[in-house]
C-alpha cells in the first residue's frame, strides 16, 4: 500500500447547512424533500471527488430545540439515508455515526456491514460515545453513562465489531455450484466474546463486502477519545480551531500509534472546516452577516450550553465573557476545553462565542476568497496539522457548489487533491489496510 501523502476531504452533511440559521436563509430550499436535498448534495460531492460524506447522529431531540421550536433539529438517520445515497452515487465513500453507548454491537456489525455490501464497499462506522445526556432518557436510563464508563464500554464495543466483522475469512463465500457450496464452513468463525459489558457469541450473518468490513472512524478528542482512536480507528475527525492547536492535537494522535504497532500513516487527522467562500473577501463576510443575523439569542445560547457540556446559560449575561463552568460528566470534554480557552484567548464576550459555535462549532472557520482558503488548507496539511478536512459548508447546496467550483480545483492545480477516483472502495480512497 503506497505512504504516499494525498490531501483527503469528506463532506460534513448537515440539514440545510452548518450554519444553525442556515435553514433560515431565503434562499433555502425549506419545502424540498430532505432525501432530495442530501442527493442534491452527495452529487455535488461526488462531482469534486470527495473521498465520502459524513452523517452524524443523535438519539433524542436536543432539549434547547423542544424548549425554542425555532432551531432545526435532526431529519432522519443515518444508515437508512446512507444506504439510499448508496443507489444514487458509485465512488464516494458513506460514513454514519452510531453510539456505543446505547446500542449493541451486534446491530452494529450487522447493519454496516448491510451497508458496506449495497455500496460495494464503501461504507464506514463512526464510533463514537454519546454527549447529548437527553438520549439516556430514550432506552430506560435515567441518568446518563458518565464520560470514564462511556469510553471503557467503547472500547469493548469496538472489539466486539471487529471481531464480528473478522468472523468470515476474505474468501470464505465460494458460491461453487457444481459441489453444491455456497460457503467454506472451516472459514466462517465463531466470535465466543465474553467481557464486562458484553457477552456475544457470532459470527456475523453478513458476508463480507469488496473492501473486506467498513472502514473506522472515531470522532472525540479528548484523553479517552484521542487513545481509542490510535488503538482503533482508520480517520479521526477532531474540532481545531486554530493552527498551533491542532498541529499539537495531529502530533499527539500520531505520537500514540508506535504503542499499538501502527505507523503514522494508518490514522488519518481531519479537522473540520466551516467554509463561506466567493470571489472577493468583502462578499464572502457579507454571505456570512446574513447567517449571524438570523440567529435568535435563545438559540444561540441553547447551542453553547449544549456545546459546553449540557448546561443551562438562560440568563446569561451576552455581552459579558463566559462563566467559569465546572468539568462536564455528561457532555464532550474535549469540546468543553476548546470553547472555553477560545473564549479566553480571543476575548470573546457569550455573544460572539455563541455566533462562533452557530457557526463552526468550535471547528476551523475560513470567510474568504478561493485563494485563501486553498492556501490555508495547503499550509495544514504540509506543515503537519491534518491529513486532509471534513468540509462544513454555512450553507447547502450552494455554499458546497461554491467550494467545488471555487476552491477544489486551485486544490487540483496544485496536486494537493485528485482530479479522478483512482479506485471505488473507501479503503482505496484513503489507502487502508485492513487490520
Amino acid at each position: 500500500m503506497s505512504q504516499d501523502r494525498q490531501l483527503h476531504l469528506n463532506l460534513f452533511l448537515d440539514g440545510f447547512g452548518h450554519h444553525v440559521a442556515s435553514w433560515r436563509h431565503p434562499d433555502s430550499p425549506l419545502h424540498e424533500s430532505v432525501f432530495s436535498r442530501y442527493v442534491e448534495a452527495v452529487k455535488i460531492a461526488e462531482q469534486g471527488k470527495f473521498n465520502a460524506v459524513f452523517f452524524a447522529d443523535s438519539l433524542a431531540v436536543d432539549p434547547n430545540v423542544v424548549r425554542s421550536g425555532k432551531a432545526r433539529g435532526h431529519e432522519i438517520e443515518p444508515l437508512t439515508l446512507l444506504s439510499a445515497l448508496a443507489a444514487r452515487t458509485t465512488h464516494i465513500g458513506l460514513i454514519g455515526t452510531a453510539t456505543t453507548s446505547y446500542n449493541e454491537p451486534y446491530h452494529i456489525a450487522r447493519k454496516f456491514a448491510s451497508l458496506d455490501l449495497i455500496s460495494n464497499g464503501r461504507a464506514g462506522w463512526n464510533l463514537v460515545t454519546t454527549d447529548l445526556a437527553a438520549e439516556a432518557k430514550n432506552f430506560n436510563i435515567e441518568e446518563h453513562i458518565p464520560h470514564q464508563d462511556r469510553y471503557a464500554r467503547a472500547e469493548e464495543f469496538y472489539d466486539v465489531v471487529l471481531g464480528l466483522w473478522k468472523s468470515w475469512d476474505r474468501d470464505a463465500v465460494l458460491k461453487d455450484r457444481d459441489a453444491g457450496q455456497f460457503f467454506d464452513p472451516n472459514k466462517l468463525h465463531r466470535l465466543n466474546h465474553k467481557g464486562k459489558y458484553f457477552s456475544v457469541a457470532g459470527p456475523l450473518n453478513v458476508t463480507p463486502s469488496e473492501q473486506g468490513y467498513p472502514v473506522v472512524v472515531q470522532a472525540g478528542s479528548s484523553e479517552r477519545g484521542k487513545t481509542l482512536a490510535a488503538r482503533s480507528a482508520d480517520i479521526i475527525f477532531t474540532a481545531q480551531s486554530d493552527f498551533a492547536s491542532a498541529q499539537a492535537f495531529y502530533q499527539d494522535v500520531k505520537a500514540r500509534l508506535p504503542q499499538y504497532h501502527r505507523q503514522p500513516y494508518q490514522l488519518s487527522v481531519l479537522p473540520g472546516l466551516y467554509v463561506v467562500v466567493a470571489k472577493t473577501e468583502a462578499e464572502a463576510q457579507a454571505k456570512q452577516a446574513v447567517l449571524d443575523e438570523l440567529i435568535e439569542e435563545e438559540v444561540g445560547l441553547g447551542l453553547l450550553g449544549r456545546m459546553l457540556g449540557n448546561f443551562d446559560l438562560k440568563g446569561v449575561d451576552v455581552n459579558a465573557g463566559l462563566p467559569e463552568l465546572a468539568t462536564t460528566e455528561t457532555g464532550q470534554q474535549s469540546r468543553q476545553a476548546l470553547l472555553t480557552q477560545l473564549s479566553q484567548r480571543q476575548g470573546l464576550t457569550v455573544k460572539q462565542l455563541y455566533q462562533r459555535v452557530a457557526a463552526g462549532r468550535g471547528h476551523f472557520s475560513l470567510v474568504g476568497t478561493p485563494e485563501m482558503i486553498a492556501d490555508q488548507i495547503e499550509y495544514w496539511f504540509k506543515h503537519g496539522a491534518a491529513d486532509g478536512f471534513n468540509i462544513m459548508p454555512a450553507r447547502l447546496p450552494d455554499g458546497l457548489k461554491d467550494f467545488v467550483e471555487l476552491v477544489v480545483p486551485i486544490l487540483q492545480q496544485r496536486q494537493l487533491f485528485r482530479t479522478e477516483y483512482a479506485g471505488t472502495t473507501l479503503r482505496q480512497h484513503y489507502g487502508i489496510e485492513l487490520k
